[in-house]
């Protein structure tokens, strides 16, 4: 009996690690790669932010440092994205979109389940501002 109660309870743990690890979505890898004050307008940098979706990837909702205004390239693949309340649109390579400040980014995930997905986010912002994104509390 106690044997049939411990492969019971090994195999309902295995059952809820691989539900849990089908329905959570792979995160986004963010890599800033160029940070560069710009010489006539004091006060302000661009920021090159290279965001990477593996198949399924998302990142969560968010919002991004309030002086940000953001110009996006999908690089490879295809982003879905929604800003504020307009409805979530896919882009392809070779196509942008852009973010004023105060935007909210409820979507923005890899379109495509089975291929991964980049994008170039190049931030003008405040110098000062050092965080560039914060999660929406939901």
């Amino acid at each position: 009996m106690r044997r049939l109660l411990t492969a019971i309870a090994v195999y309902t743990a295995s059952l809820l690690t691989a539900h849990a690890a089908e329905t959570a979505a792979p995160l986004a890898k963010v890599t800033v790669v160029f940070d560069q004050a710009l010489p006539n307008a004091a006060g302000k940098s661009m920021k090159g932010v290279l965001v990477e979706y593996g198949p399924g990837g998302s990142s969560p909702a968010h919002i991004h440092a309030r002086s940000a205004f953001i110009y996006a390239t999908v690089l490879e693949g295809a982003i879905r994205s929604q800003v504020n309340d307009s409805p979530a649109k896919v882009f392809h390579k070779g196509e942008n979109f852009s973010e004023k400040p105060g935007d909210r980014h409820g979507v923005s995930a890899n379109a495509s389940d089975t291929e991964p997905a980049k994008l170039l986010a190049v931030f003008v912002v405040d110098t000062a501002d050092k965080e560039l994104t914060t999660p929406i509390a939901k």
